[in-house]
């Protein structure tokens, strides 16, 4: 590992805008990623040029041709390769300092607990609404911080959910909201993810990003953060239409 000044030095140009004591706060936290695709590529990424201290990187899937458009961390020889471990031997050579733990495995009620031990923060890089409903089930409870964060072609919207907010289900309606997980409320959920959505490369990373610097603002107490139910949307197809609104 390189010497311990490095750190500093690789993030110089960012300390302009915190003090030392706010950049450790972030140098000594755990994030939590839950998918290493297009949105979570970009997060994981910047979370580690960043500084982060640590990262529990969760994917079960593997690379493919159909993510060289947009999934930042993938390349034509990582195609058939286990994302969450690409990311894992990617961002070790970005950030010799963050230490990073991955799991290559589907997300549900019997490793939950595992995965989010000790995490300071999750941050929601999902394509599918089952899983957001367990994962911020779970950080509600365990009262984590649940970024959340989603995409359709050009589409995308990001907040961040708190013990003290309104829930991921509430705010978007979900047929779950205030019930069991059984096979009827699952049935429901995979009802409402319908066919592979569009996606193209700017939207993800767009999303990615302000995920990170959402996580970046709550663990050094920087900026103001967008909880919800405020919520930015945005369509890249007309960049006047930014907009935090209120759900």
């Amino acid at each position: 590992m390189a010497n311990e000044d490095k750190y500093w030095e690789m993030i110089t140009r960012q300390m302009p805008l915190v003090d030392e004591g706010e950049q450790e706060k972030f140098k000594s936290s755990k994030i939590a990623v839950i998918g290493c695709g297009g949105i979570g590529g970009q997060t994981i990424e910047m979370l580690a040029r960043m500084g982060v201290g640590e990262l529990i990187l969760v994917d079960e899937d593997s690379f493919d041709w159909s993510n060289l458009n947009r999934q930042t961390l993938s390349t034509t020889e990582d195609i058939g390769l286990a994302k969450s471990e690409v990311a894992k031997h990617k961002i070790e050579k970005i950030n010799p300092y963050v230490k990073v733990k991955n799991f290559t495995e589907h997300v549900d009620a019997s490793n939950i607990d595992e995965i989010l031990k000790d995490a300071d923060i999750v941050i929601d890089a999902l394509d599918n609404i089952l899983t957001r409903v367990i994962v911020s089930r779970k950080a509600r409870e365990n009262k984590i911080p649940f970024i959340h964060g989603a995409i359709h072609g050009t589409l995308g919207q990001i907040t961040v959910f708190l013990s003290n907010t309104k829930s991921y289900e509430e705010m978007f309606g979900l047929p779950s909201d205030g019930k069991q997980i059984d096979d009827e409320v699952i049935g429901s959920l995979m009802n409402l993810t319908s066919g592979v959505p569009p996606a193209i490369g700017p939207t993800p990373n767009l999303i990615g990003c302000l995920e990170a610097m959402e996580a970046y603002k709550i663990l050094t107490g920087i900026g103001k953060v967008t909880v919800a139910p405020k919520i930015l949307t945005f369509d890249l197809l007309d960049l006047a239409s930014f907009k935090i609104e209120e759900l």
